[in-house]
């Protein structure tokens, strides 16, 4: 047996030369890792990265256009201006708050003649000018968010393809958008009844509301007259009324 291996010596040398061999290891190791390391990333942090990129560049856009000095030297003439201001008279019906005296009034007052708009009743294989189908299109769009895109009707709202309603008396249609409509109704037979209903419309133009008609009442299997901006206009006293109901509406 060789003696050279109970020498304690060697052990001891041996010992001390595998620790150190073993710390270098671990110090090269941190080395690399130290060098080579990168900040954790997450999908989120690298999403927000080029919003933060773009809200600085506006924000130094805004500051270079519009200083804080030039706000605050301006902001004791608009509160003086804000502090005299007194308030307006309401100029359009669509504005009026529920409950108030001008309410009242308006939902007390007759209902509109829609004679004027339902008779006589026009032609309905008169031409539709596609400029018209094409822009009552466009304004769909606000439309299909509750009717669908087809509009075969959401959760919120009920169907207007092949509806009797919709190639019925088109003075229904106009006031519903000039009012809005609450309360239950029935389409192709089947019982709709929405809470909170469909709320009215009266902001947009007589030309956009006869284009939407339009294009509802020629599109999705319905087939009906044009409505003319003409039409709206007659109706356009219903504005600020409450909601209607079905029993407000022209049978179809």
């Amino acid at each position: 047996m060789d003696p050279n291996r109970d020498n304690p010596i060697i052990r001891f040398t041996t010992f001390w030369w595998a620790l150190g061999a073993f710390l270098i290891f671990a110090l090269l190791l941190a080395v690399i890792l130290l060098f080579n390391r990168k900040p954790a990333q997450t999908l989120e942090d690298a999403a927000a990265r080029p919003r933060y990129e773009i809200k600085a560049k506006v924000d130094a856009t805004q500051v270079e256009s519009l200083p804080p000095e030039k706000i605050e030297a301006a902001m004791p003439a608009v509160a003086a201006k804000l502090a005299a201001s007194k308030p307006a008279a309401v100029e359009k019906p669509e504005q009026v708050i529920p409950g108030t005296p001008t309410a009242e009034k308006l939902a007390s007052a007759p209902p509109a003649d829609t004679s004027v708009v339902d008779a006589p009743a026009a032609d309905p294989n008169e031409p539709i000018d596609p400029a018209v189908m094409e822009f009552g299109k466009a304004q769909y769009m606000l439309c299909a968010a509750c009717h669908g895109q087809n509009a075969e009707g959401t959760p919120i709202a009920p169907p207007l393809a092949e509806s009797e309603w919709v190639t019925g008396p088109a003075s229904n249609l106009i006031r519903i958008q000039l009012r809005g409509l609450t309360g239950p109704i029935t389409v192709k037979g089947t019982e709709y009844n929405f809470p909170g209903g469909m709320v009215a419309m009266a902001y947009q133009t007589d030309e956009q509301i006869a284009s939407v008609l339009t294009y509802v009442r020629n599109s999705f299997g319905n087939k009906a007259p044009a409505v003319k901006p003409e039409q709206v206009a007659a109706l356009r006293s219903e504005v600020g009324k409450p909601q209607l109901t079905v029993e407000d509406l022209v049978k179809p």
